[in-house]
């Protein structure tokens, strides 16, 4: 029995998922089994992974296309390890992330998800220079809910415990459980890790350190913040139910920083019509992020101003000038 596993959800990413599997294979943590679910791929994925077929720490799943939360629910019900991770098949491990979280873990009983910070590479694997640098200690509901501390669902690795804690079988299930809602094809990380916050005991803490290389694709950024919000209200919808009284006190301060992150991607795709929009949103559902996050709020609220009046070009050019003062 491997200490740990590592979960890879793989759909048509062949162009991407070899240097995956070669940073999973360079973790200085030996004692781990790599899942790989090919998630119903249609391109060339299936023959790349028969390169790595006769390496026994490598497992390959293969299963019609269920979509992230199924493939990542696949995964879990094969994996052996005490400690489950996850790594899309266009995402990067740095070497020692395994071994950083299964020590934190280790040394921490009560807590239940260790995650970490990440920086963000383009297509071609080069540093944007963006980087998520989450808060770490003292996370609650409110904290998950309102900011996601995790970032993203290649950041965390979590005990098989807290999976056990809340597994469950629809009606429509006949082979296996459910750990991520597979109803959600956006949003299903979010609707996990609160999920777990709220109807648990577990603990969530971070790491020090950018240990994970999150891929963000040209053009794909914005595109699709209405599929994003929708799945993100749809999240709250169903979570409400758990717990109405928390839902009440936080969702609108909690829409206004879902709206701004929203808001950031399409500035960052330099969708204009949609940053504003977004923009106008978040400063409509509260104004609670303005005090709680000063300094964020209002650089995405000038970034926006920028884009629609000087354009893409000057916005670039700020921040690179801003880039080279820091």
């Amino acid at each position: 029995m491997p200490t740990a596993s590592v979960i890879v959800p793989a759909f048509n990413v062949a162009k991407t998922l070899r240097a995956t599997l070669d940073a999973l294979c360079a973790q200085t943590f030996r004692d781990v089994e790599i899942i790989v679910v090919n998630d119903g791929s249609t391109d060339t994925t299936a023959s790349l992974l028969r390169d790595y077929a006769n390496r026994p720490h490598i497992k390959v799943i293969t299963q019609r296309n269920r979509g992230l939360a199924g493939a990542r629910n696949t995964g879990i019900a094969a994996a052996s390890g005490e400690f489950i991770g996850f790594c899309d098949a266009d995402d990067l491990w740095l070497p020692e992330k395994l071994a950083e979280h299964v020590a934190h873990l280790q040394s921490a009983p009560q807590i239940g998800v260790s995650y970490s910070g990440s920086c963000m590479i383009d297509d071609n694997g080069i540093a944007l220079g963006i980087n998520q640098s989450p808060r770490l200690k003292n996370i609650t509901a409110a904290h998950i809910f309102k900011r996601n501390p995790i970032g993203n669902g290649s950041a965390p690795v979590i005990r098989r415990a807290v999976f056990d804690a809340i597994a469950h079988r629809p009606a429509s299930e006949q082979s296996r459980d459910w750990y991520f809602d597979e109803t959600f094809r956006q949003s299903e990380d979010i609707e996990c890790w609160l999920r777990i916050a709220l109807t648990t005991g577990w603990h969530f803490e971070g790491i020090e350190g950018h240990l994970t290389q999150y891929r963000i694709s040209a053009g794909a950024l914005s595109s699709a913040t209405d599929l994003q919000l929708a799945a993100w209200e749809r999240m709250v919808a169903k979570l409400a139910l758990i717990s109405p009284g928390f839902f009440a006190k936080h969702t609108k301060t909690a829409r206004a920083y879902q709206l701004r992150y929203l808001a950031r991607r399409a500035i960052s795709d330099k969708d204009t019509a949609r940053a504003v929009d977004l923009v106008a949103q978040s400063v409509k559902a509260s104004w609670l992020p303005f005090w709680e996050e000063p300094r964020k709020t209002l650089t995405t609220i000038a970034a926006a101003a920028i884009l629609r009046t000087a354009g893409p070009l000057a916005l670039d050019a700020l921040m690179e000038k801003r880039g080279a003062k820091s």
